[in-house]
């Protein structure tokens, strides 16, 4: 190597220092920014449907625990904070280990808090794609009992304290 040569410095290649790829090359740095421009990090939006069909009650480290708005049943849906994604096998494989967390978290404090005899748990997504998931709590002669709450009659609104109220009960199951 000529004394001039801008290798000269570096530390001789061997596994784990490679010259090579310990210098940032511009083309790969360029292929970044592109694929972040593309895909930015903060593109995850809450589908209209969702946003208008339910409350916000709790972020977690992947989902957006929501409260539906039709007190028949006492009903959590779950969106996981992640743009373009409408099945579980398309999250990460992380991202589905935290989604069984998080919703056995919400069926576990959703049971706790009403007493229900049957938690239901679907990710169904024919109408909106967004992926979400619900975790409904159902009662022996609660309406459409034991059929499918799916459009079962129409929906009933919470009376504000009333609901204000089952907010807080469910922030306390989810965090003990």
């Amino acid at each position: 190597m000529a004394s001039g040569s801008s290798t000269t410095n570096l530390p001789k290649a061997h596994i784990g220092n490679i010259a090579i790829k310990s210098k940032p090359r511009p083309e790969k740095t360029a292929s970044l920014w592109k694929t972040l421009e593309e895909y930015p990090l903060d593109a995850f939006k809450l589908d209209h449907r969702l946003a208008n069909d339910s409350i916000s009650i709790l972020k977690t480290g992947l989902c957006d625990f929501r409260l539906s708005r039709d007190c028949r049943w006492p009903w959590l849906i779950l969106v996981p904070q992640r743009a373009d994604i409408t099945e579980i096998f398309e999250l990460t494989p992380l991202d589905q280990v935290m989604l069984t967390f998080e919703t056995e978290l919400a069926s576990t404090a959703l049971k706790k808090a009403t007493g229900a005899t049957k938690i239901n748990v679907a990710a169904i997504g024919n109408i909106v794609r967004q992926l979400h998931v619900h975790v409904v709590a159902r009662f022996e002669g609660d309406p459409n009992w034991p059929g499918p709450i799916w459009g079962y009659g129409k929906a009933e609104a919470y009376v504000d304290a009333k609901r204000d109220q089952f907010i807080e009960t469910m922030r306390e199951a989810l965090s003990s």
